[in-house]
């Protein structure tokens, strides 16, 4: 397994440190930030598995910073573990409302940080999972409102795929139909157009059958099983 892709935004270099030293102990690959302001580049450029955010932070501080990954293509679902030494309940309460996922009390010491780990790991991973994107090379059938435009798939993950279809902007509402190779299974799913990059555009789905979704799910696991 892929191992999972943290990032860690705090300003205390002392508690940087030691979030970065005990998760890469736990075989994490670790991206440590002390300022909050790029991390706000990162998370709109960089995919991650778990995001860990200091709430006291100058400039930018870790609710604003969480209202903006939420709002980021990458990031939006990603799950977000808040560090504070606040113990109001308001605070926690706040904290959730903006999308956190995971609230933790510092200080923080190597066990309280390793059971965390354990603890929140399993959702991570399964952010993971949904992220991961294998080759696809099948023709697509694109509509937009009444029209509809044909390309080709490049990749494929349970939440998305990048295309090559032309006339295709951001923001745009789509309709995908495509095949699976090998099974042969038709997938019509729902989404919207997030990025546009040369002749290629990245679609997030928005809207996918059980079927589809378990169709998606067992061809990216195939592939996998292949690449190995």
């Amino acid at each position: 397994m892929t191992p999972l892709k943290l990032l860690i935004v705090e300003d205390n270099l002392p508690s940087l440190e030691l979030m970065t030293e005990v998760f890469t102990s736990l075989k994490a690959e670790v991206r440590p930030l002390s300022d909050s302001e790029k991390a706000v580049g990162v998370v709109n450029q960089e995919k991650f598995d778990g995001i860990f955010l200091d709430l006291e932070m100058p400039n930018l501080n870790g609710f604003d910073l969480a209202r903006l990954i939420r709002k980021s293509s990458w990031n939006k679902s990603t799950p977000i573990v808040i560090v504070t030494g606040r113990e109001e309940r308001q605070t926690m309460q706040d904290a959730f409302a903006i999308g956190a996922t995971f609230f933790l009390q510092k200080p923080v010491d190597r066990q309280k940080l390793s059971v965390l780990f354990r603890t929140v790991s399993g959702g991570m991973i399964e952010n993971q999972r949904k992220s991961t994107r294998v080759p696809i090379q099948a023709a697509v059938a694109c509509t937009v409102g009444s029209r509809t435009v044909r390309g080709v798939s490049w990749n494929l993950s349970q939440g998305g795929m990048q295309v090559e279809v032309g006339d295709l902007k951001p923001k745009d509402a789509v309709r995908l139909s495509f095949r699976l190779p090998v099974s042969g299974v038709v997938i019509d799913v729902a989404g919207v157009v997030v990025w546009e990059n040369a002749n290629r555009q990245g679609i997030q789905f928005t809207s996918v059958s059980a079927q589809s979704q378990q169709s998606i799910r067992q061809f990216i696991a195939d592939v996998e099983k292949m690449e190995r």
